[in-house]
């Protein structure tokens, strides 16, 4: 029986009414993904990048998810054909694409994602999670309408050049990390971070691109939501829990220096 597959980040937000909500699930947990994906959030981002998920365990947290509502993005950990075939192949539509500062790193990004004569990614789908092992009709020739780009712009070099990474054919969105924008910027006060990133969303609505921005402080969100932003990410599975179990702990844990029993 032939399997039509979910809508991807490009499709999110081109019918989205309002800003999008996203969550990571870092931990490499299909349950927490699950958790995650449950939550009502829009969006569900699956970091490839600063977390334990690999090739072999992707899968499971893409299944855990797939039930839901939620969009899955899947951050590979670097620009590279190869990691990115993989990803696809395991049945990722959606990509987050980091550390892309050019535009022709975020014309390399999109070849990897499309198939010859678009690109350069490998044939094999037959083989793969990605076509369902062929119960998606014609996946090959219609791949390039089923997944999804989001180049993440997170160096100085980036945010000069966002209107040109904006605008390169391909590129669904842009993703915003400014931790690591911070961190090139010198790590200066957060307003200036702040400014940068915004100067992004800018040139991304100049260009009719979609920008969305990591934001787990509240102010931070709410400020880039009113400067435009398309979408949020605002929460983390290792983050609620690590911070879920501290407070059910000192709750009745004696303050230091107190003396005291639980």
């Amino acid at each position: 029986m032939p399997i039509r597959l979910k809508p991807t980040l490009a499709d999110r937000l081109a019918g989205a009414e309002h800003p999008l909500v996203g969550v990571w699930t870092a931990s490499s947990s299909p349950i927490a993904a699950e958790i995650m994906a449950g939550s009502g959030a829009d969006l569900v981002l699956v970091d490839g990048e600063h977390s334990p998920v690999g090739i072999d365990g992707l899968v499971g947290v893409l299944q855990a998810i797939e039930p839901y509502d939620a969009t899955t993005l899947v951050r590979v950990p670097w620009n590279d054909p190869v990691v990115i075939k993989q990803v696809l192949d395991a049945g990722a539509q959606s990509l987050v694409v980091p550390m892309v500062s050019t535009e022709a790193e975020a014309v390399a990004a999109v070849q990897a994602m499309r198939y010859p004569p678009r690109g350069i990614r490998g044939i094999g789908s037959a083989l793969a999670r990605a076509s369902r092992w062929t119960a998606v009709p014609d996946y090959v020739a219609t791949a390039h309408e089923l997944v999804a780009l989001a180049v993440q712009i997170e160096t100085v070099e980036g945010v000069a050049n966002a209107e040109a990474i904006a605008a390169v054919d391909g590129v669904d969105a842009i993703f915003v990390g400014p931790a690591d924008l911070a961190g090139s910027m010198g790590f200066p006060p957060a307003d200036e971070v702040r400014a940068a990133v915004v100067s992004v969303i800018d040139a991304g609505r100049a260009a009719g691109t979609p920008v969305g921005v990591n934001a787990f402080v509240a102010d931070d969100a709410d400020h880039y939501l009113a400067a435009g932003a398309a979408f949020v990410v605002v929460a983390a599975d290792v983050l609620l829990l690590a911070a879920g179990a501290r407070a059910a702990v000192a709750r009745l844990r004696p303050a230091e220096g107190e003396t005291g029993t639980y």
